[in-house]
């Protein structure tokens, strides 16, 4: 007994640590800390409880950082957005076992590389806004079929020249109607159960805690905008490396 109170006592500390960190890092750069939250309690419980652990707080955490920065929000973006995404991530479990991998990342690649190109200045496009719901809409079933959509979310958005608190806060949103429509999805497939609900709360609670923290460390690099920048084009990067490289 005292070896199965160590064991849950460790992993209970491991969950409050990164979903400390999951928020710290998302509320700071926009985007990442959900890719490594699910990465590392994948390593810890397996894939399947992984995903029932972390989409509810993932919801919830998105939705707490959605509501601190809730003035910085660009509405116009986010509704279009969020109003394809919620069923489209509805309708994301069908396609889980179509879309090749092989697809998703390409998708990753170009678009990440259209987005550094265009802050970088070597090229000048717009996103009109009536594309912003059937993009929404495509996000919303990747986000359903593997995961990968928060990837897939910055770059449109930095596109935009979304940056700072606006670019972290209308990406909240967005996240918000995607994670409404996994967890939908993950219901009907039977992921969660009663065993994995203190797991789950433990980490919503941590990511409360790192949103807290990582909006203070947001002013500061808000105040330093090219290292803003830097930071938020560096995360992407090397998430997108992760998910291409197979490990998201």
């Amino acid at each position: 007994m005292a070896g199965a109170g160590a064991t849950l006592f460790c992993m209970t500390l491991a969950f409050l640590l990164l979903g400390l960190a999951a928020g710290v890092l998302t509320t700071v750069a926009g985007q990442g800390g959900g890719l490594m939250l699910l990465l590392a309690v994948s390593a810890l419980v397996g894939p399947h409880a992984a995903l029932a652990i972390t989409a509810p707080a993932l919801l919830f955490g998105n939705l707490h950082r959605a509501v601190l920065l809730r003035h910085a929000v660009r509405r116009d973006v986010a509704v279009r957005l969020a109003a394809g995404a919620l069923p489209g991530a509805l309708a994301g479990g069908l396609a889980a076992g179509v879309l090749p991998v092989g697809v998703l990342r390409g998708i990753m690649v170009v678009l990440t590389t259209l987005a550094i190109a265009k802050a970088l200045g070597w090229i000048r496009f717009t996103v009109a806004p009536r594309a912003l719901g059937p993009a929404g809409f495509g996000l919303g079933i990747l986000t359903g079929a593997s995961g990968g959509a928060g990837i897939l979310l910055a770059p449109i958005l930095l596109a935009l020249g979304l940056g700072g608190r606006a670019y972290v806060a209308t990406s909240a949103v967005v996240a918000v109607a995607m994670h409404v429509g996994r967890v939908a999805g993950y219901v009907g497939l039977g992921f969660f159960s009663p065993q994995l609900v203190g797991w789950t709360v433990a980490v919503t609670v941590a990511i409360f805690a790192g949103n807290a923290l990582g909006g203070r460390a947001q002013g500061f690099l808000e105040a330093r905008g090219r290292l803003q920048a830097v930071f938020e084009y560096g995360t992407l990067i090397v998430c997108v490396a992760l998910s291409v490289a197979g490990l998201g």
